[in-house]
């Protein structure tokens, strides 16, 4: 292996490269004790290098912005130049005017640069080139003049629970040399690898929906900067050289042509110097910049230049491993080409700062004054359910996405999101909530919620649709009309029960949230017995659906006098709007003594986990349950184990290896299993299920015009039986408890290829029907079968129950109306 020097004389960003002595600084060997690339540096140690660097330098500031689910520390370094440093926040400040986030005349601004690095653990080279890439840019006198003229912020580590898992891992399995044949230990990475965070998610798809912690912090920092330059550094198979900007397409619609131009502006720049090396690189292919939550393309829908490096290499490559072309792939090759990129970037984006700023300006600009688009105001209708109406206006706050109320008006045109009509005519009421585009964050409202997005190349790298009122589950409104935003000071609800006068005879709680799902985990927690009415009831005047929980008192004698005391604060606690009844005897409906009043028990859920199990889906349901439910949950590794202790057994997407016959067996016995997505194929070889999925092609006759494809085409003929992520319509049977607390029409992401036909002797739940489509792409032959098919299922097998849940209710966190429908799974269906 070449010391890893040698790679930095013949990638110098000038023609001479002269280094300055900093005597106080030490080199990374020299604090280390290694040289970059001869091993795996721990998180810990990359914090200790750069609390070195800021106690020796003027030009350099930590800022710790949070921390990990596992408690490592999440920290940012801002570099500039020693006069830069003591107006910093001159500099930022002045920055936010510019964009009109913050209010205020602004000077001319300095260009802020962002690299990111190691959203993806496995993917373990960044955090190894950012520790060169600092001392370089403090030590080196080429680095002056960028320190000078801009600022650069360093996210060293975004994931660092993944990043020292997998060094954990990785120096535990390498010898005293590493072997670079791609079958030794040290390359196979076992499940669930490095790649994810704590809760297996991927935090490149976190950036938008910021359902996990690390990125929630990180976002708020990103919004207190609003950089003109964000770079995510990333790793991909070893087989492949180099990938830099500009990306490939499909571009979503709303990317300006300087974001454009400047992608290819800083690509041209690290083009020359891999040029001047020999070292192989491609661009405009794969990574595309349409789907909104990656670390790309949520900055450039900020404003910012985003983009995505990819070095082959990966979790497989550890310190070194022979590719395909008989070559050695070595870790400091992999440090000394994102390095480059790094600082061949900063260069590009410094030499074009004039144009970078004006830009940026007008990008802002434009928002806040003169913004365009088909649909300029968002109304978002009073009458939805508050809770839900309150979680879509915290994630808005969360993007800094401004908003109000409206002023009434009647007869409105514009796009009915329910009803899948561009034609609709509405009325406003001065209750309504308005989001409009002329804001300084127009793009990114335009993006999450035009109701149609447009696919330039089907040939795309992710989900293809989202817009926000399908994803909440709220009723909607766009217009191309610009309504006004009136009073932003929108009031919460704030729900405080007080303890009636007279001991109750039972409490009532609805059953429409995921709020009311959070409610009746901890009710069951605290051992207090709550029913569900299987019927929808009238009492004391006011009509309750399907679902609503009943707490009685009679249950609850454990309670005591305490009774109403304790409920009426765990329902302020949750803010849960509680109804006191005095009375079981109800005026429609069933009576509360009724068998149609169901008894909801505490159950006992196993989730299963390993290898064989999409990380992913599983990491998904982890968090859901354990975070957000705040619901005991034991994570099986696998099957080998007494099932029947469990009520509930969930799958999340099983690949193989799941035992079916052990599965059945539980289920006869009386468990529940919920197979999401495609764990749902573990059942379709068993007859007395009769699961069908009608989306296998039929392989009986192959026509000439499959014997004659053309090759070119292979990649997009197979994608006539896929959907990259599409928003269907499902007729839901709301009389039955899996669909207890929505309306008959519910809105699903659909991810699978499959389609399965209606179950016999079964409840079909979920449906899609005819002309379900609503957005995003699905292929020509997949389409033609999604017609009169079962989403989500419910069947009786011997004393227990399978239920189906084609669509994954809770992926990545971005479908919260999909939250109560595991819930209603989880604890309704019996």
């Amino acid at each position: 292996m070449k010391p890893f020097y040698k790679y930095l004389i013949v990638n110098l960003l000038l023609s001479v490269f002269i280094s300055v002595s900093f005597a106080q600084i030490q080199s990374p060997e020299q604090f280390l004790g290694y040289k970059l690339g001869e091993r795996f540096t721990y998180h810990y140690r990359m914090i200790d290098y750069f609390k070195h660097l800021a106690q020796n330098s003027s030009q350099i500031k930590l800022q710790t912005y949070g921390e990990t689910y596992e408690k490592r520390p999440l920290m940012v370094a801002i570099l500039t130049s020693e006069s830069n440093m003591g107006k910093i926040e001159e500099i930022r400040v002045n920055n936010l005017k510019i964009t009109g986030l913050q209010s205020g005349t602004p000077s001319a601004g300095k260009p802020i640069i962002w690299l990111s690095y190691n959203v993806h653990g496995n993917e373990s080279v960044s955090m190894e080139a950012v520790i060169q890439t600092a001392y370089e840019l403090l030590t080196n006198s080429t680095a002056k003049k960028w320190l000078d003229e801009g600022v650069i912020v360093l996210d060293p580590c975004i994931n660092p629970d993944g990043r020292d898992r997998y060094a954990n891992w990785h120096n535990q399995m390498v010898g005293k040399s590493p072997n670079i044949l791609g079958e030794a230990r040290e390359h196979r990475e076992p499940w669930p690898g490095g790649r994810f965070n704590h809760y297996l998610y991927d935090l490149n798809r976190d950036w938008a929906w910021q359902s996990q912690q690390e990125t929630q912090q990180r976002i708020a920092l990103y919004h207190q900067w609003m950089p003109h330059v964000h770079v995510d550094f990333h790793e991909m198979d070893v087989n492949n050289p180099y990938y830099f900007a500009p990306a490939a397409e499909p571009y979503h619609l709303e990317l300006t042509p300087h974001q454009r131009e400047f992608q290819v502006i800083i690509g041209k720049n690290n083009a020359k110097y891999f040029d001047q090396n020999g070292w192989l690189y491609f661009t405009k292919e794969v990574f595309d910049l349409l789907y909104p939550s990656y670390g790309d393309s949520y900055p450039m829908f900020n404003g910012a230049i985003g983009m995505t490096y990819e070095q082959g290499g990966s979790g497989r490559a550890g310190l070194g491993i022979l590719t395909e072309t008989g070559d050695t792939l070595t870790l400091a090759k992999r440090i000394a080409h994102h390095h480059i990129t790094g600082l061949a970037t900063i260069e590009a984006a410094i030499d074009g700062k004039d144009k970078l700023l004006s830009e940026f300006k007008n990008y802002f600009d434009k928002a806040n004054s003169s913004p365009q688009g088909a649909y300029k105001s968002f109304v978002i209708k009073a009458e939805n359910n508050s809770e839900k109406l309150q979680t879509l206006l915290d994630y808005l706050d969360k993007n800094q996405i401004r908003y109000g109320y409206a002023s009434a008006a009647k007869g409105q045109k514009g796009f009915d999101y329910e009803k899948n009509n561009a034609n609709a005519t509405f009325d406003i009421s001065d209750k309504d909530i308005v989001v409009n585009i002329k804001q300084p964050k127009s793009v990114l409202v335009k993006v999450l919620f035009n109701p149609k997005t447009v696919v330039a190349d089907s040939l795309t790298y992710d989900v293809t649709a989202w817009a926000l009122p399908y994803s909440f589950g709220v009723k909607a409104y766009a217009t191309a009309n610009l309504l006004e935003m009136g009073n932003k000071n929108i009031e919460k609800i704030k729900i405080q029960n007080t303890v009636p006068t007279e001991a109750s005879y039972a409490y009532i709680a609805e059953w429409k949230s995921f709020k009311n799902a959070q409610f009746l985990a901890r009710i069951l927690k605290q051992n207090i017995r709550v029913r569900y009415a299987e019927k929808a009831f009238k009492i004391d005047g006011q009509n309750y659906s399907a679902g609503t929980l009943l707490i009685m008192r009679g249950e609850n004698e454990a309670l005591g006098k305490d009774f109403d005391q304790t409920i009426t604060q765990m329902g302020n606690n949750f803010g849960q709007k509680l109804k006191a009844v005095s009375t079981g005897f109800v005026e429609s409906g069933a009576d509360f003594g009724s068998d149609r009043a169901k008894f909801i028990k505490s159950k006992k859920v196993a989730l299963l986990s390993g290898q064989g199990v999409s990380a992913t889906s599983f990491g998904g349901i982890w968090h859901y349950l354990d975070q957000q439910l705040d619901y005991p949950v034991t994570v099986l590794n696998d099957l080998d184990t007494d099932l029947e202790k469990y009520d509930v057994l969930i799958l999340p997407e099983v690949y193989y290896g799941a035992n079916s016959t052990k599965i059945l067996s539980y289920v006869r016995a009386g468990g529940k299993v919920i197979a999401i997505s495609r764990a749902m194929s573990i059942f379709e070889s068993e007859e007395e299920i009769g699961l069908k999925d009608l989306a296998t092609p039929d392989k009986k006759e192959t026509p000439d015009a499959d014997r004659l494809k053309k090759y070119a085409d292979r990649e997009r003929r197979e994608l006539a039986d896929e959907t990259a992520g599409s928003i269907y319509k499902v007729d839901m049977d709301t009389s039955h408890p899996l669909a207890f607390g929505y309306e008959e029409t519910y809105f699903t992401l659909h991810l699978s290829s499959k389609a399965y036909q209606y179950l016999d002797k079964a409840w079909n739940v979920g449906t899609i029907r005819e002309n379900a489509h609503i957005d995003g792409f699905v292929g020509h032959r997949l389409k033609q079968k999604l017609k009169n098919v079962m989403l989500f299922g419910v069947k009786r097998v011997g004393r227990g129950t399978v239920v189906f849940l084609a669509d994954d209710p809770v992926f990545r966190s971005s479908w919260h109306n999909g939250k109560l429908l595991l819930s209603n799974a989880i604890f309704l269906v019996d």
